[in-house]
């Protein structure tokens, strides 16, 4: 290579005994080559040298020294890191500030460790137990209480009513009835079986009936009118002798008058008030 050769590409000054960087076929003297191609710092904001290493992250440039943690300033030459909002941070400085702490022990889990969510918390793998057993519930069925978490057969065992009809656990709801309970499904009409846990009922013999099936089966007929008393509501009745009547359908058999607290008369199967039974055989 001839002296003529040996010049700057930018300043055309002679790089014999000096030091030049070749870039692109082209030599530059350092002087030159860093005030035209040196990248700055994000850090200091000072050009990144010739003689000094350059490291690059996103089109983002450092120097060796500036390449630290934005948070412990510690250096990230050679060591992982993640860049959160333009800022780069060691493994232990992203997850004290970013990753989930654990519900159970308070401390971080980690990036990359499998995490386990309920009701918007979060808990290490080996945290996330049966409240009873102290075993892992994973991904199987839990049931939760204000004492904590529990797998199925631990909550069964140690919290559930079990059903007066299938015998199977409660785990929610139900019905009381005779101080025994029934899921809502299963508490159902003796006579047709019909669900009656929005309905209205009647029981006997401590077994529960719809209004139909009782009245059909079980309930005394008006004398006047001859559809069933069933005394549902507070309603009230009359009765007399091998008889009843509901309270609006006691009446003069000849003039309707009430006779509800009156005295009454009989003769056969009908009754009167005083003033059209005159005569009748019996006087109440």
């Amino acid at each position: 290579m001839t002296s003529a050769q040996l010049e700057c590409q930018y300043c055309t000054a002679s790089l014999l005994g000096k030091n030049y960087v070749l870039k692109d076929d082209n030599l530059y003297c350092v002087s030159c080559y860093d005030r035209i191609f040196s990248n700055y710092c994000e850090h200091c904001k000072e050009p990144i040298e010739s003689d000094s290493k350059d490291l690059c992250y996103k089109n983002r440039h450092w120097h060796e020294g500036c390449f630290k943690c934005s948070k412990c300033h510690h250096s990230l030459v050679e060591k992982p890191f993640v860049a959160k909002d333009e800022h780069l941070l060691c493994t232990d400085c992203y997850s004290n500030e970013c990753s989930s702490k654990c519900f159970h022990c308070k401390r971080t889990i980690m990036p990359g460790s499998r995490k386990m969510e309920f009701k918007g918390n979060y808990w290490h793998e080996t945290c996330f137990v049966c409240e009873h057993c102290r075993q892992p519930i994973g991904t199987k069925p839990l049931i939760s209480k204000e004492s904590g978490n529990y797998c199925v057969p631990c909550f069964e065992k140690e919290f559930a009513h079990y059903c007066n009809f299938c015998k199977k656990v409660i785990t929610s709801g139900g019905i009381t009835f005779r101080d025994q309970l029934w899921h809502k499904e299963c508490f159902l009409c003796s006579g047709c079986r019909k669900e009656l846990c929005e309905e209205a009922f009647m029981s006997r013999d401590d077994f529960p009936f719809c209004l139909d099936c009782y009245n059909h089966l079980y309930a005394k007929k008006c004398a006047a009118c001859t559809k069933p008393i069933t005394g549902l509501r507070g309603a009230k009745f009359i009765c007399f002798q091998d008889r009843q009547w509901h309270s609006e359908c006691f009446n003069c058999g000849k003039c309707s008058v009430s006779l509800v607290g009156e005295g009454f008369l009989t003769q056969n199967m009908e009754i009167f008030c005083r003033k059209c039974g005159s005569g009748t055989d019996t006087d109440m």
